[in-house]
């Protein structure tokens, strides 16, 4: 049967079912996977969460307030930044400080560390921490501080095109990705600039941010993206000549 089933799943959707599995998580008969969820951040901005995955205002990287730091097990050393999950309280489970019926799709912006939130952070725990207003929608806000969830990767819809964030100096350029639909997560990066005639590869630094130590300045740049799920887009001449170190600009293209 498999040659028959295979080519109908997703591609990231397969590498998470896979992953999950072989991550000691129990999936459900209907898709949905096992774990738990914390709030973080109450006394702070719910825009101010990006963490480790380097975005500095999630709202204006087109996430808005319902973000959640993962664990290690999900976080995948930043390879899920920007991705999307659909959570909802398992209310079978807590009917005490679950809300029936309730969910909320979060886009990964952080990394829940070992030993936080009474271990539940420690591999191979799925876990997730989230900003209050997207805790609130699923579970009461009581002296419980954790919930019993049930979850489920899904395709991220953003507003607008991909954007592109210029960091660095000289000729470090550090780049910030943001705003990316479909799987969410990029998987591979690369940067042109108009004086030059191949795509070079970007390393990731950290989280969202790319880096190369080619000089492109007073160049217009491109950048091409592969996502987990494998698709890929071109974005040419999406950065002008002009540009100037800590300048975002906006695509017209988006991954669906």
């Amino acid at each position: 049967m498999g040659p028959f089933i295979i080519p109908f799943v997703k591609v990231w959707q397969l590498f998470f079912i896979v992953a999950t599995i072989f991550g000691g998580v129990n999936a459900q008969v209907n898709g949905w996977f096992n774990a738990h969820a914390t709030f973080y951040g109450a006394d702070q901005s719910p825009f101010s969460l990006g963490g480790a995955c380097g975005y500095d205002n999630t709202l204006h990287a087109g996430f808005g307030a319902n973000t959640a730091a993962l664990s290690g097990a999900l976080f995948r050393d930043g390879e899920a930044c920007g991705a999307c999950y659909q959570l909802r309280c398992d209310y079978r489970a807590d009917p005490k400080w679950c809300l029936r019926r309730a969910s909320v799709t979060i886009t990964a912006t952080n990394f829940c560390p070992s030993n936080n939130n009474g271990g539940w952070c420690n591999p191979p725990h799925h876990h997730f921490d989230l900003s209050l207003p997207a805790f609130l929608r699923i579970a009461r806000h009581g002296d419980e501080g954790i919930v019993p969830v049930l979850y489920r990767r899904v395709p991220c819809k953003r507003r607008g095109g991909v954007r592109f964030t210029l960091k660095g100096q000289s000729s470090f350029n550090m780049v910030m990705i943001t705003n990316v639909g479909g799987s969410g997560n990029v998987k591979a990066a690369w940067i042109r600039g108009s004086r030059t005639r191949t795509w070079l590869p970007l390393n990731r630094n950290w989280g969202a941010n790319w880096q190369s130590s080619i000089d492109l300045r007073n160049q217009r740049m491109s950048f091409k993206l592969t996502l987990v799920d494998g698709k890929t887009l071109e974005f040419l001449n999406v950065v002008p000549s002009t540009w100037k170190f800590g300048q975002t600009f906006a695509s017209t293209r988006q991954f669906f």
